[in-house]
């Protein structure tokens, strides 16, 4: 009896321990509806016809399944599930177009429904999304700045007309690459490249230099750009859940803003600088850079432009120029350094056609076939934006059978395409050879070679990322010999990358200058 008693008191009344039941089911029922509500939502999406992909899970989708580098897994994926396949980057859908087929298709043949940018929280920084032309829907303002850049800063005759303020740029390297070799110490070439790539953009944007090697003002400058660059390039949960964007919870947000924000007041500095330097001085003689269009521009009122849509042209020619140009050129001296054999082959073209001249003529590029060989085999295998900049489906469309729905983002990989078995033979081996007998090119028209994008939205700026590679290249493989800094390094140390705005090197290459 006592024994009866005892549980009985122990034991909670009839009615609450039936509430306890419910409250320790709510977890376990809760679950249960968001995985019903997941796969409800999946299969009927799927009874639309939409490219197949990988199951996602509730909420995060196919994220966890990335890893460190989304280009390569997305490669690896496609050989599954085809050269057009769907995954959910939490709730954002994505189709990932894999092949040069699936590319024509979207950016050629449905170019206008597929010309929309899915806007990454930190481009909204100081309005940029509203006013860049890299970010604006295609209208009226688009096309007037889209125009600008094709006729007029980006022509053949101002890329003729401002090559000789580029050449002086080059001659500033090659004397900071004497001053190394001398000295014996090595150069960061990623650095070495970005502080040129910028002084040659300035230099024909602006008629200014503005960084030196081995100052303060380089490592502000290069502050700020890198900056930019690598907000944008920031993995942002914000834009994977947009019920997060108004709370900012990384600071993507706030950061983008403050470097934006230094780099447009610079850019703004020079132009209105410019502006009243012509006031002043009207019968001055004009500037062969752009900023001189700019200026006629603004005064003609040609176009239905303000100063801030110009400004805001410059910093993605800026960032965008700098960040990409640079990779490349870091990319494209690994692969010599590698490759003793090409190097020489390279040395000897340049030898061949510039003899004892130190700087090369821009004009003389299309006398060195190898040396353009070598720098698109690079592009092949390191296109610095693997995945080039989304697009979004601005309808509905139907594609190989498939359905596209509206709002979709589109991941180009011309990652996976410059690796493609089916395309390329031995893929993953550099043989600048493949394109001495054969005309592919990287400037649109074939979609197996892609790295400045294609269609309407192809990079306005490749004329002049074009020159600068070459350029750059031929002045450091022309007039020196070169070797490793450590030479020891791991095979893993020197493959290493990090993806971001653009896929560079995990660990910077240094090497050493010298003359034998």
């Amino acid at each position: 009896m006592a024994h009866s008693n005892l549980i009985s008191r122990l034991s909670p009344p009839p009615q609450r321990r039936s509430n306890k039941k419910k409250m320790d089911s709510f977890p376990f029922l809760a679950a249960l509806f968001l995985i019903t509500a997941a796969t409800w939502f999946l299969t009927s999406r799927r009874r639309k016809n939409l490219p197949p992909g990988p199951f996602p899970y509730p909420i995060v989708g196919n994220m966890l399944q990335l890893g460190t580098q989304p280009h390569e897994t997305f490669a690896k994926l496609s050989k599954k599930y085809g050269p057009l396949m769907s995954v959910n980057l939490g709730s954002l859908y994505t189709v990932i177009v894999s092949s040069p087929e699936m590319t024509k298709e979207i950016m050629h043949k449905h170019g206008h429904v597929f010309s929309g940018r899915t806007i990454a929280q930190a481009v909204e920084a100081c309005g940029h999304d509203k006013i860049s032309m890299g970010f604006l829907p295609v209208g009226g303002e688009w096309r007037d700045m889209r125009k600008i850049c094709k006729e007029q800063m980006f022509s053949h005759q101002s890329m003729e007309d401002s090559q000789d303020l580029r050449k002086l740029k080059l001659q500033q390297l090659l004397d900071h690459a004497q001053k190394c070799c001398d000295e014996g110490r090595a150069i960061d070439i990623r650095e070495a490249a970005f502080i040129t790539t910028l002084n040659l953009m300035s230099a024909t944007l602006f008629s200014l230099q503005a960084t030196e090697f081995d100052s303060m003002v380089t490592m502000e400058f290069k502050e700020i750009i890198e900056g930019v660059a690598s907000i944008v390039g920031v993995p942002n949960f914000a834009d994977f859940f947009p019920i997060l964007r108004p709370f900012d919870p990384q600071g993507v947000k706030r950061r983008a803003d403050v470097y934006f924000g230094r780099l447009l007041a610079l850019i703004e500095g020079y132009l209105n600088e410019r502006i009243q330097s012509k006031k002043t001085n009207p019968n001055a003689p004009k500037k062969d850079d752009f900023l001189e269009t700019l200026v006629d521009i603004l005064a003609a009122n040609d176009y239905k432009l303000k100063t801030h849509h110009l400004t805001h042209l410059m910093l993605d020619l800026f960032v965008g120029g700098s960040e990409t140009s640079t990779t490349e050129l870091e990319w494209i001296m690994e692969e010599l350094m590698s490759h003793p054999d090409k190097m020489a082959k390279v040395k000897a073209e340049l030898k061949s056609v510039m003899g004892d001249q130190k700087v090369v003529d821009e004009r003389q590029m299309p006398n060195l076939p190898y040396l353009q060989a070598v720098v698109k085999e690079s592009m092949r295998l390191h296109p610095p934006g693997p995945l080039l900049l989304p697009r979004k489906a601005e309808s509905d469309q139907v594609v190989n059978g498939y359905l596209i729905p509206k709002g979709t983002q589109v991941l180009i990989n011309a990652w996976a395409m410059g690796r493609d078995e089916s395309i390329w033979k031995n893929p993953n081996t550099f043989e600048p050879e493949r394109f001495l007998d054969q005309k592919i090119d990287f400037k649109g028209q074939d979609y197996e070679l892609i790295p400045f994008g294609s269609g309407r939205r192809v990079c306005p700026g490749m004329p002049l990322a074009n020159r600068i590679l070459h350029t750059v290249t031929a002045t450091l493989v022309h007039n020196f010999d070169w070797k490793l800094e450590r030479p020891d390094a791991s095979d893993a140390e020197r493959q290493g990358v990090l993806f971001g705005f653009a896929v560079r090197r995990a660990v910077p290459l240094k090497v050493i200058p010298f003359k034998q």
